[in-house]
């Protein structure tokens, strides 16, 4: 049996939801906002996720970037009609699929039904090593602690939080606002800059030469990213 976690606000949708997922012969956990949904996702296994965008306390926008910092679980986003550019800002940031409200009972079984047959082909539900190493940079999460060619490296949270989600998906272009929303858990308002100094302080501690970095590139116009460290 698969395990949904369904979030909404609105404790109605998520009655109607656990209805119909309970009755195609699935598990659900209910939460009521993004913290609720979180820490469901740190206590349990989840297999898919229904996550409403608006929401108190934390949104579903924030919620999302929060999940994809520590797993790639399908995530199906639940919107309103009028919420078009949610729905686009949510695909880009990575939700895998959106259902509009109103529900078709048939609908939302159907796309839970195809999201968790592709997660499953594709080896989801692998669980990332707690040790993270690309060239002589080492992240060991469970330690929490940085070395570069075995010596100790020292950073503050947000450099560490920083350099674990580039490390655990190298080669992928991480946005200012996407790194903002996953790191600080916040909406990102004009946080181009406050991103950029984290990562030259990043750089300073783990490049030989920060000016032309071997590991944490930037894409001009788009991000930055995690590379092998190759010269």
């Amino acid at each position: 049996m698969y395990n949904i976690l369904v979030c909404d606000d609105e404790k109605d949708i998520v009655s109607a939801l656990t209805i119909y997922l309970t009755t195609g012969g699935y598990q659900v956990f209910p939460a009521y906002n993004g913290i609720e949904a979180l820490s469901l996702l740190e206590k349990e296994e989840i297999h898919l996720v229904l996550l409403d965008i608006m929401m108190p306390q934390m949104d579903g926008m924030t919620a999302m970037g929060k999940i994809r910092e520590r797993s790639n679980v399908p995530v199906i986003l639940l919107t309103a009609k009028s919420e078009d550019t949610d729905k686009i800002m949510g695909l880009n940031e990575g939700a895998d699929d959106y259902i509009t409200k109103p529900f078709n009972p048939v609908e939302v079984l159907a796309r839970v039904k195809s999201q968790l047959r592709r997660y499953l082909q594709l080896g989801g539900g692998s669980v990332k090593p707690a040790a993270v190493r690309i060239g002589g940079i080492t992240l060991d999460d469970r330690a929490k602690e940085v070395t570069l060619d075995g010596e100790p490296v020292s950073l503050t949270p947000r450099e560490y939080d920083i350099l674990r989600l580039l490390m655990q998906s190298p080669g992928t272009v991480f946005s200012p606002k996407r790194i903002y929303r996953s790191v600080w858990g916040e909406e990102p308002y004009g946080v181009e800059n406050a991103v950029a100094v984290h990562i030259r302080h990043l750089r300073e501690k783990l490049e030989i030469n920060p000016s032309d970095p071997r590991y944490i590139k930037v894409v001009w116009g788009q991000g930055y990213k995690m590379e092998g460290g190759k010269p």
